[in-house]
């Protein structure tokens, strides 16, 4: 039977602004178990609650203790999937999401976001997040309905690559900021090292498609995840599947290229899984594919295609999630 594990919100669990494939896993597992973690926002001191009460202790704890990398993401990580080696994918099924901090952050920071040279008088405000009304509180008196995920999820980077900071969407999945990416959603992510090496972090309690200034709402998360080997895929690049559609990634420092890229990998996509050719599938995404911009601001910039399982229908169309057999 599967088993569940949390990982504690202490130092040694977390790595401040970069991966490496080669850190030791701070937890082992089976395929098909169940994991929750937790983490803080990116940021460092300066984006703190003015209210020091309002500061966790362990979020404290680990602006003192770890080193920082080349980026600005507290990630958990990494977790050792038993079973995954280079060439499958992790099935990573996204269970829950709940708020461990009542506050977030939003920022403008120099040389920074969408328009870094039109906006240079630098602030950081400090939303409520009211969790029993579903609402984060902004300064002038907004309130907008939350919407958690984590904006970092994957695996570790070829051990090639060497250290890799956090800021840059890569293969592996990392600072993709999708808001798609929440409770009930299915995330395929290429393995390229025994073992997998999953991590996540980079709370954000709403965030609208593009992320312009840089940040969303940056806030501590608890997530709870169910991570699965799968042998029979055979992609090497991201993609997902929420409960109503099905979600390809593009990802490029050209926005054109990132959505050259997601149209193209919705096209293999649905090819895969129906019985329609090159040609009826790309005439399909014309249709029924819904483009969105990711984000605009990670050097990598993220575009995505949702194309609605309803139009995938037919005695031939397939899911790539289903009930699995650990390890399958």
């Amino acid at each position: 039977m599967p088993t569940h594990h949390e990982i504690p919100t202490t130092p040694e669990n977390m790595v401040l602004g970069y991966f490496d494939a080669a850190l030791p896993p701070v937890l082992a597992i089976a395929s098909g178990d169940t994991v929750t973690l937790h983490s803080f926002p990116a940021g460092g001191r300066e984006s703190l609650h003015p209210d020091p009460a309002r500061v966790p202790a362990d979020y404290r704890l680990a602006l003192d203790t770890l080193a920082q990398g080349p980026g600005p993401h507290f990630v958990t990580g990494p977790v050792h999937v038993r079973g995954a080696e280079p060439g499958d994918m992790l099935q990573v099924d996204i269970l829950d999401l709940k708020f461990r901090m009542d506050w977030g952050f939003v920022a403008i920071l120099p040389l920074l976001g969408t328009l870094p040279d039109e906006f240079t008088d630098y602030e950081t405000i400090h939303p409520d997040i009211d969790v029993a009304r579903g609402v984060a509180v902004l300064p002038w008196g907004t309130e907008l309905p939350l919407d958690p995920f984590f904006g970092i999820m994957g695996t570790a980077p070829p051990a090639a690559w060497g250290r890799v900071g956090t800021p840059v969407p890569r293969g592996f999945g990392g600072n993709m900021d999708n808001k798609e990416l929440k409770v009930g959603t299915t995330l395929y992510l290429p393995v390229y090292n025994p073992g997998a090496g999953f991590y996540a972090g980079d709370g954000h309690g709403v965030q609208g498609d593009g992320e312009v200034c840089i940040t969303a709402l940056e806030t501590g998360l608890t997530g709870t995840f169910r991570l699965t080997v799968r042998k029979d895929l055979g992609h090497a690049w991201p993609f997902a599947e929420t409960p109503t559609d099905l979600m390809s990634i593009g990802l490029h420092e050209s926005l054109d290229e990132a959505m050259r890229q997601a149209v193209r990998e919705m096209v293999r996509l649905v090819c895969e899984r129906t019985g329609l050719t090159r040609n009826q599938a790309y005439m399909l995404c014309s249709l029924a594919g819904n483009l969105r911009i990711t984000q605009t601001v990670d050097g990598n910039k993220g575009v995505h295609m949702l194309m609605p399982k309803s139009a995938l229908s037919g005695p031939d169309a397939q899911s790539p999630r289903a009930e699995l057999t650990p390890g399958r």
